[in-house]
């Protein structure tokens, strides 16, 4: 089933075209990666599908029906989230920062207290629940960030380049953690990212933008092993940065 679907989506900036796209969507229960240089549009690509931001042309579909980002309802809106490169932690204790979405929905205590203790131990950062978040080291931090995202269940999770300032074996293990907790979940997940490892690990699916366009989409491996012509400079390039 289709969660989100994009039809003829233009997005202009100054004159500039920074997405072109004329149909892309993400599928129920699919772990979709998204590469491509600096510039190529990954980030507004995320903005546009979790409503973020509204496309200067076409049409944004959550299951089926057209949604606009300026009109779209709370309810609708509590269905994605989104984590991003920096963790962006409140000034408070670990455990305020994993509640804190549930405590704005209103949720009961006895309720919170549950859902913050099985998310921290998923993440094995309950050891950290009293611990002020912004004396956290990266790894923490994220595992924070990462917790307070999922613990609102979201049907579609965004990730934009979260693990990028994370040393190699934290990355690792983080990602490793991470996989497995979004296949306990099945969660609908995007994952904007530079990084081959992430990319292995986690998705799916792969799409390569350049300049603004989608041009290959498909099963992660096949893309990242056999890409078409006009992906091959880009992904041949990228692979050489990394050995995995």
């Amino acid at each position: 089933m289709k969660i989100l679907e994009l039809k003829d989506v233009k997005v202009f900036s100054n004159k500039h075209t920074l997405l072109d796209i004329p149909t892309f969507s993400l599928q129920e229960g699919d772990l979709v990666g998204v590469i491509g240089p600096n510039g190529a549009g990954k980030s507004t690509l995320l903005k546009i599908l979790s409503f973020l931001e509204a496309p200067t042309e076409g049409q944004v579909l959550y299951k089926g029906e057209e949604k606009r980002a300026n009109t779209l309802s709370l309810l609708l809106r509590r269905k994605f989230a989104v984590a991003l490169q920096q963790s962006l932690l409140f000034d408070m204790t670990v455990y305020q920062n994993v509640a804190l979405g549930l405590k704005l929905r209103k949720e009961n205590k006895n309720v919170i207290d549950e859902k913050v203790s099985y998310w921290l131990t998923k993440f094995n950062i309950a050891h950290l629940a009293k611990k002020n978040a912004r004396s956290l080291s990266g790894g923490e931090a994220q595992r924070v960030n990462l917790a307070r995202a999922l613990i609102l269940a979201p049907e579609v999770l965004f990730l934009d380049e979260p693990f990028s300032a994370l040393d190699f074996p934290t990355k690792a293990q983080l990602i490793q953690d991470f996989k497995e907790i979004l296949k306990d979940t099945g969660t609908t997940t995007f994952l904007v990212s530079h990084d081959l490892l992430e990319i292995k690990h986690l998705t799916k699916s792969l799409a390569v933008i350049l300049n603004g366009k989608v041009e290959q989409f498909g099963n992660t491996a096949e893309v990242v092993d056999h890409p078409n012509e006009a992906c091959a400079s880009f992904l041949n390039k990228w692979k050489e940065l990394y050995i995995v």
